[in-house]
């Protein structure tokens, strides 16, 4: 099995005092990651591909949590934006449930991320535009850095697979295991936030 794991935020051993560097950051782990599925075979892939839906889950449910509640009151138009966000989240939630139901070796499993891939670069390009640069003028450092200590918990505490068991076995089956996931890293994040 590969060495490799998924990279973290604060691995380059930056500050992390910004909640719009740290995003940026991950944004550039995604790329990275979905490149590193798509080169690789077998055991490797499935490897890969279950770091990036690990990274995809933190990164989402930590936005959603952290950033567009700041978001939707922070600046204006600030709603329309998070909205907007919210439905490009969702599809490339449906896409991620799907593939993760499937073998990384599946002839459909390469098309299905590509077609990820698409979506969430779309995705990223339109917050770094619409939502990053006006969190960044519309708030201090000291929330900022609050924002980025929120997320990177929930970075540290996500669990690495979603734990069967943990809900009831009926709701775990109902959601899948992405959607699990998300429901753990959205509790880490509103401890981390304190309103857990």
């Amino acid at each position: 099995m590969s060495e490799l794991k998924t990279p973290h935020a604060g691995d380059d051993m930056a500050k992390d005092d910004d909640v719009v560097s740290l995003l940026m950051r991950q944004h550039g782990d995604i790329r990275n990651l979905f490149d590193e599925v798509e080169a690789a075979t077998g055991e490797e892939r499935r490897d890969a591909f279950h770091r990036l839906v690990r990274l995809l889950a933190v990164h989402e449910t930590a936005e959603e949590e952290v950033v567009h509640p700041f978001a939707r009151k922070g600046f204006p138009g600030g709603e329309q934006v998070v909205k907007d966000r919210l439905a490009e989240e969702k599809a490339a939630k449906e896409t991620l449930s799907a593939l993760d139901e499937m073998d990384t070796d599946d002839p459909k499993f390469m098309p299905q991320l590509l077609k990820l891939r698409k979506d969430v670069q779309e995705h990223a390009r339109a917050e770094e535009r619409y939502e990053f640069t006006h969190i960044r003028r519309s708030t201090d450092v000291t929330n900022l850095a609050a924002m980025a200590k929120a997320i990177k918990a929930a970075e540290a505490m996500a669990p690495t697979r979603p734990h069967p068991g943990v809900e009831s076995g009926a709701k775990n089956m109902a959601l899948g295991p992405v959607a699990a996931l998300m429901d753990r890293t959205k509790d880490t994040v509103r401890k981390a936030m304190g309103k857990g």
